[in-house]
């Protein structure tokens, strides 16, 4: 069994767990424990499997030692009568591709085998092994119980189960057992792409069976990939109702340690918007980095933004996300501070750390209401010239800035990821008849937009109450259009903007197999069908643009 935080004994600091009721003469004795060292070939020695037995025999408690791979005693635990409970080995080396560098040795009153907590705590600590020694009624050491991981295994096992021997016959050369065992996981691991910041498993619980699961996971892949992120895997599991603390069931989240474990993955990406409390909960289980959707989206954002406004509206978003999670396990956290610099005596580093992010919040607001003075005055500039305003909306990878490029000349940042455009872009396009119009280009929608993007972002989407017309670019080759169909329509309704003009324009229609469905299907949602890599496709759009801003002319 886990503790968390870790239980000190109250008398002597160094011995784990609980030594009330334990004589002093007793607790020396444990003590002592740290002088031993192991062979580091030997997973125990018959001199330690004797102290320990008759130890845990005299005062009828489980006893266990952390080793580390050098034979040296790390961890010395004193447990109850049934189990120890091991504790917090975070200073402890830490990789999610790798052992923990420790095995623990430790006795079993009732000569029973590794129970199902040994089990867990071996996986989700990712022991390098967990012994387990049967205790004699004359305190002598029986047979030993080990188990260790194993790498992924399509048959579903996490561990191997060794034969129980007697001690004095356990000659297994731990050394070249466990740099072998390395290989095989370092092996079995599944090969990274050179540029992949990071191997992540993508994770999706569900409880509505109606929802659709693997369409949301997709999206959520292709965000992953936007952040340079290599997916590993993805898995859904489908519950009644989410668990409060991990969202997930403990056992699954369990299984999810030995699987990263397995493949190498040091991140967990849960297509959810999780609290700050899971967060910790979900980190503190694993040891393994976890965000959520929502980060996921900032970091595209902080790593697509290159204007003043765009990064300014990123930070926003992002220390409002990060305000109400700004809390740490960290002791150093926890300690006062006063003086210069402090509000007073009293004061903890996280209430200043909270102070300072505030601040700093308010200080971005401010530069953003001057940024979005000179943005208005812009718009004026624009509505003088008397030309009208065409702004792009759409899902984000439909193809609006390589629209943007085709009509216009342009040379618009595209890319085939997800946010890559986040600065708005705007130029001149010139009809058949020679009428002019300013064209822009907007940060693509997604759905579920964060709360804090969409308050930082505000001001950007806002500018489309400004556009004499929107264009609305569709990619009608995604299988899932429609739904992304009626994100955008969600989000202008929430944007006050559901009654402005808008034309629907279905793009990529190069990867559109069947014209008569096509056909339908524009029908249906009264479309312009074209392809941005074809510009002999855009006439029909021309047309029906130049056509609007005619009816624009008298406005202005």
């Amino acid at each position: 069994m886990i503790e968390s935080p870790p239980k000190r004994s109250t008398a002597i600091d160094k011995i784990h767990g609980t030594t009330d009721g334990v004589k002093a003469g007793e607790i020396r004795e444990i003590q002592r424990l740290y002088r031993r060292k192991l062979p580091p070939e030997r997973i125990v020695t018959p001199e330690l499997a004797r102290w320990l037995s008759g130890l845990s025999r005299r005062i009828n408690r489980q006893v266990g030692v952390l080793v580390s791979r050098r034979g040296e005693i790390q961890y010395v635990i004193v447990g109850d009568h049934r189990q120890i409970v091991i504790p917090n080995l975070e200073g402890f080396r830490s990789s999610s591709a790798r052992l923990k560098g420790l095995r623990l040795i430790h006795t079993h009153l009732d000569t029973e085998p590794l129970t199902g907590d040994d089990l867990t705590d071996l996986a989700l600590l990712r022991l390098d092994m967990i012994s387990a020694i049967e205790v004699g009624e004359d305190g002598l050491p029986g047979r030993i119980h080990s188990a260790h991981l194993i790498p992924e295994n399509p048959g579903g096992a996490y561990w191997l189960l060794m034969d129980p021997v007697p001690v004095f016959e356990a000659g297994l050369n731990f050394t070249e057992f466990i740099q072998a065992l390395e290989e095989q996981f370092t092996r079995r691991q599944r090969p990274r792409r050179v540029d992949a910041a990071e191997g992540a498993i993508l994770i999706r619980v569900e409880t509505d069976p109606l929802f659709d699961s693997d369409g949301s996971l997709d999206e959520l892949r292709e965000l992953a990939r936007s952040s340079g992120v290599e997916i590993l895997d993805t898995v859904i599991q489908r519950r009644q109702s989410y668990d409060p603390r991990y969202l997930m069931g403990r056992g699954r989240l369990s299984d999810l340690v030995i699987q990263a474990l397995q493949i190498g993955a040091g991140l967990l990406i849960f297509d959810h918007e999780l609290s700050p409390a899971q967060v910790r909960s979900i980190t503190d289980f694993t040891e393994l980095k976890v965000i959520d959707r929502s980060q996921l989206i900032l970091d595209i954002f902080a790593r697509r933004a290159h204007s003043r406004e765009g990064k300014i509206q990123v930070e926003l978003a992002q220390m409002q996300y990060l305000l109400p999670r700004l809390a740490t396990k960290n002791t150093a956290m926890s300690r006062l501070t006063g003086g210069i610099g402090g509000t007073g005596p009293g004061e903890t580093k996280l209430e200043i750390n909270r102070r300072r992010a505030r601040e700093r919040i308010d200080r971005l607001k401010k530069e953003l209401k001057d940024v979005q003075r000179g943005r208005s005055q812009r718009r004026r500039l624009r509505k003088k010239r008397g030309l009208p305003v065409i702004s792009i909306i759409g899902y984000t990878n439909t193809g609006k800035s390589t629209l943007l490029n085709a009509l216009t000349q342009s040379r618009a940042l595209t890319e085939d990821l997800l946010f890559a455009t986040l600065d708005p872009k705007s130029s001149r396009l010139r009809f058949p008849r020679n009428r002019e119009a300013i064209i822009t280009d907007t940060v693509g929608f997604i759905r579920n937009l964060p709360k804090e993007l969409f308050s930082a972002f505000r001001a950007t989407l806002e500018e489309l109450d400004e556009a004499d017309l929107l264009l609305h670019v569709i990619d009608v080759s995604n299988p899932r259009f429609e739904e992304q169909v009626l994100a955008v329509d969600r989000i202008l309704e929430e944007l006050d903007l559901k009654n402005k003009k808008c034309l629907r324009v279905f793009n990529k229609t190069d990867l559109f197999p069947e014209k008569v469905v096509l056909d339908n299907l524009c029908r249906r949602f009264d479309a312009i069908p074209l392809s941005a890599l074809n510009p002999e496709t855009f006439l029909p759009l021309l047309e029906k643009l130049e056509e609007e801003t005619q009816l624009l002319d008298a406005e202005y």
